[in-house]
């Protein structure tokens, strides 16, 4: 009988700690970055803000978009930022990021001469 006890709290002190850890956001990193070879893009969760920088001086810029995406598919552009040409990653802005049912958010990082779009995987708050 003891041991049967002792199994059973053991068992419920795992799942305490484990609803603690997941049900704790701040606890968690939640910044996100993507990156090409041009730049990369960055989300800072601590105050829902956007930065874009270009690491290439190659005559193009870079272009982040922060993009929500609905169930079905379609989209819609919520935010875009570019940077190139000048010193230092100062294209930054902030956007309420929300966590309501259905509410997906993706990231897309162009470079501005071209080639393939890099996409973060879906997060919200």
């Amino acid at each position: 009988m003891r041991k049967t006890l002792s199994r059973i709290a053991v068992a419920g002190t795992g799942v305490a700690t484990l609803l603690v850890f997941t049900a704790s956001p701040a606890l968690a990193d939640t910044d996100k970055t993507i990156s090409n070879g041009h730049g990369w893009m960055k989300y800072y969760d601590d105050g829902d803000t956007f930065q874009v920088c270009d690491t290439n001086a190659d005559g193009h810029g870079v272009t982040g978009e922060l993009v929500q995406v609905y169930p079905g598919g379609s989209t819609t552009i919520r935010l875009t930022l570019t940077d190139g040409g000048d010193s230092g990653c100062s294209a930054k802005k902030g956007y309420n990021v929300g966590n309501g049912f259905n509410e997906q958010y993706e990231m897309w990082l162009s470079w501005n001469g071209g080639g393939a779009t890099v996409k973060s995987a879906p997060f919200n708050e």
